[in-house]
């Protein structure tokens, strides 16, 4: 896993709500706090201070919007949509994010192309120590079934990897020691959720073929 060496966050031009699923940095939950049925989270990162107020970031997955930046701390709101959908309504002070810029013009797409969208919840049924790397086993709903694909790109809590020994609700992946150490994967237990997108052209793929079926 490549994280790009960005000398100041500013300097980039980006594309709205497009990324690769390619870590840029951990940052931590300061603070949680209600305002109705949303929840407003403050993140303490490296790349924090480098942001900028309307600037649309991956957090573990979840394309959030910026709203407030304070030294090295930035807010972002989770509707009740989001909270429904994802692992954001567990969140706590303390809890480790995976943070992620959005593509830029002239990027490398070392991960694949990811929006930020989570499309359901999985859970984490097993994790093998290989001396070496880790295998991860999740379990998802029935219903993605066709989307997932021996040896296809999936995001994990907004890291891109690849799907393996696919069952109709559950697979595995790899996760080798540089993604382990610079991931929120790395405290991942059994029976954890964890958000999940799905490769976007693998559903663009299903939405044609049910069209042509009616």
């Amino acid at each position: 896993m490549y994280i790009p060496k960005y000398t100041t966050v500013k300097e980039f031009t980006y594309f709205a709500d497009m990324f690769t699923g390619i870590i840029t940095a951990t940052g931590r939950v300061q603070k949680v706090e209600s305002s109705g049925s949303n929840r407003i989270l403050y993140i303490q990162s490296a790349i924090s201070s480098q942001l900028e107020v309307d600037q649309s970031v991956s957090h573990s997955g979840v394309c959030l919007t910026v709203e407030t930046v304070r030294n090295d701390v930035h807010s972002v709101t989770a509707i009740k949509e989001t909270l429904k959908k994802t692992n954001l309504r567990h969140w706590q002070e303390g809890t480790l994010v995976n943070l992620e810029l959005c593509l830029t013009a002239g990027s490398r797409l070392d991960g694949h192309f990811v929006q930020g969208h989570v499309d359901c919840v999985g859970k984490c049924k097993k994790i093998k120590d290989k001396k070496g790397s880790w295998q991860l086993t999740f379990s998802f709903p029935k219903k993605y079934a066709a989307l997932v694909i021996e040896k296809g790109s999936i995001c994990i809590n907004g890291v891109s990897l690849t799907c393996y020994n696919v069952k109709k609700n559950a697979f595995t992946v790899a996760i080798i020691p540089f993604t382990f150490e610079h991931t929120n994967l790395q405290i991942v237990k059994v029976g954890d959720r964890v958000n999940i997108e799905f490769d976007l052209l693998g559903k663009y793929l299903l939405r044609r073929l049910s069209l042509d079926s009616k």
